[in-house]
């Protein structure tokens, strides 16, 4: 249940007639009174005999009493009360008693013998209600509303327990602006899956991922044929921009123009500013380990750098200073909005909608330190210029194991916002991982097939070599290993390192070190994921030829891939298998 508190109005009667009235596009229906200041307000909607007129004037006596110089200027207060779409529909007289409450808490009506101000709540729709109230109090008092919209906020916690109601986590104020009611509706009668607001705060935020200066920002914007407006000072500087989409008009057919700020408090033209001029002032030279490869030109290599720099950034998200932290949550949302810009079709969906719900998660008053962030942000960058991926071959399996190592840095966000007692942004990066998980399990199913085929293929010979391998390394867990199915997926993976030049019990100890896997839903799932990263074997085993080498690496290669696969920090399971 979502209260919503207006700023002040002058015209009670402008509110009342928007209230009673058809709506901006006939959404408002069968408009009455559920509840008053008195219980026996007139109301318009249900008795012909009264006007609004009838209902304005009472409400305003109070107001009309004072000396014309003592009168507020704007003295209307106003708040819609909205039911979460899962909720049951609510009876009038549950309505009347939540109005009740909030206006009590709130400070409007507060009860218990002391003066308040008249109000009256309208029922216009199944799911909300609007509440109108004078800002004088029958005594002639301005009444004690402060910070009227946080204490709406906690009654309606309250409410939502008391009546079996779906529980809304906490705000902070700094979530992005819903979309009204009319922009809603607007979405319906233009048959949009989604808001003109919401496609445009998607398609900015893709366009900013990864990005480093206005130029290249503004020209993806453009690219994606978006209308942009910019805000210039008289001296030439660029203030702020606005946004819209080409088929969205108003009544007089001009575009409906979004300022960036309006779709997310971290798209003004100030904070896009802050990641780039993060990356000059407050990122050290980088180590020779934690070195980026120079712009990864294909998908599959894109995502290869996404899988390692997303395991690397675990460890800052767990245990480095809480501002650095919050930068590499913000610039893991880049990463997730350019993964699902160039993601293959099977996977699009699920990986557009954890990069959407992650959105939330990527602000908190947690204020991000940029720069730090460079890696995740270069691997965003080098998403976007590899282009889209295939749903096969390396393309698809990179995808896999991207996305598994992005499961769990969103799982390390969510633990974070957890301790730091941030709950909208912890439930938002819940459902981020969840999708994650369901996009995993498509991309990971044609790969995963492959390589257990290959498995299930090797001579008896070999695959008791590689059981012997796995018991030797792994006592305590290679009886759980071997009755998964994905053993046989793990066997080959063992065969091909081994092939590569690889010590595969080294791998096996070294991969199971990074983070226990006591909980993991497929042990064998995320050691093949570790042990092809480490080992930088392809991702796709339909590459490896029958003979079982891997063909694709130089030793030379092999040898400078190694220190940085071994150095690494400790990890954890990924999409492929959680950890509760």
């Amino acid at each position: 249940m979502i209260p919503s508190v207006n700023s002040s109005g002058s015209r009670t009667i402008g509110l009342l007639a928007y209230l009673y009235g058809p709506g901006k596009h006939e959404e408002h229906t069968d408009p009455h009174l559920v509840a008053s200041f008195d219980g026996m307000s007139p109301d318009p909607g249900r008795d012909p005999n009264v006007t609004l007129k009838d209902l304005q004037q009472l409400l305003d006596q109070p107001v009309m009493a004072l000396a014309e110089h003592a009168r507020p200027a704007k003295h209307v207060w106003h708040t819609s009360v909205r039911a979460d779409p899962r909720d049951r529909i609510l009876s009038d007289e549950e309505w009347a008693d939540i109005a009740r409450r909030i206006v009590a808490a709130t400070g409007i009506d507060p009860g218990d013998g002391q003066s308040g101000c008249r109000w009256a709540a309208v029922r216009h729709a199944d799911d909300h209600i609007h509440i109108v109230a004078t800002l004088v109090t029958e005594d002639g008092h301005r009444p004690d509303d402060y910070r009227s919209g946080a204490r709406a906020q906690a009654e309606a916690r309250l409410i939502e327990k008391e009546l079996g109601l779906h529980e809304v986590a906490p705000g902070d104020g700094t979530a992005a602006q819903r979309p009204t009611s009319a922009e809603r509706h607007k979405a319906e009668r233009q048959g949009r899956e989604r808001t003109a607001r919401e496609e445009l705060r998607e398609a900015v935020r893709r366009a900013v991922a990864g990005a480093t200066s206005e130029a290249e920002f503004f020209d993806r914007l453009a690219g994606d044929g978006l209308l942009i407006r910019k805000r210039v000072a008289p001296c030439g500087d660029l203030l702020g921009y606005k946004v819209a989409l080409p088929d969205d008009r108003n009544k007089d057919g001009e575009p409906v123009f979004y300022p960036g700020a309006r779709l997310a408090p971290d798209l003004s033209l100030p904070r896009i500013r802050e990641r780039w001029s993060g990356d000059a002032q407050n990122n050290p030279a980088p180590r020779q380990e934690d070195a980026l490869p120079a712009g990864p030109g294909t998908p599959a290599a894109a995502r290869r750098v996404t899988a390692s720099v997303a395991w690397q950034a675990v460890l800052v998200v767990e245990q480095g200073d809480d501002a650095v932290a919050a930068a590499h949550i913000a610039a893991a949302g880049e990463v997730l909005d350019a993964l699902a810009k160039t993601s293959a079709a099977h996977t699009r969906r699920e990986l557009r909608d954890a990069a959407t719900a992650f959105e939330r998660a990527s602000r908190s008053h947690v204020r991000a330190v940029r720069g730090h962030d460079r890696a995740l942000r270069q691997a965003a960058r080098d998403l976007v210029h590899g282009g889209p991926a295939l749903g096969r071959g390396e393309d698809g399996a990179t995808t896999a194991m991207a996305i598994d190592m992005l499961f769990f840095l969103i799982t390390a966000a969510v633990h974070w916002h957890a301790r730091k007692g941030h709950a909208q942004q912890a439930a938002a990066a819940r459902q981020a991982a969840e999708h994650l998980r369901s996009a995993y399990q498509q991309a990971a199913a044609q790969p995963l097939g492959v390589l257990y085929q290959r498995g299930r293929r090797l001579n008896r010979a070999l695959l008791q070599r590689q059981t012997v391998v796995l018991r030797e390394a792994l006592p305590g867990l290679a009886e759980q290993i071997l009755a998964e199915p994905g053993w046989y997926a793990l066997a080959a993976t063992i065969a091909d390192a081994e092939a590569a030049g690889h010590d595969p019990a080294t791998l096996l100890t070294d991969a199971v070190e990074r983070r226990e896997l006591g909980t993991a839903d497929s042990v064998s799932d995320v050691l093949v994921w570790r042990m092809r990263r480490m080992a930088d074997l392809p991702a796709d085993a339909s590459e490896v030829p029958a003979n079982g080498t891997t063909g694709g690496q130089s030793a030379s290669r092999r040898a400078a891939l190694r220190p940085a696969a071994h150095g690494r920090r400790r990890g954890g399971e990924g999409a492929s298998g959680k950890t509760r």
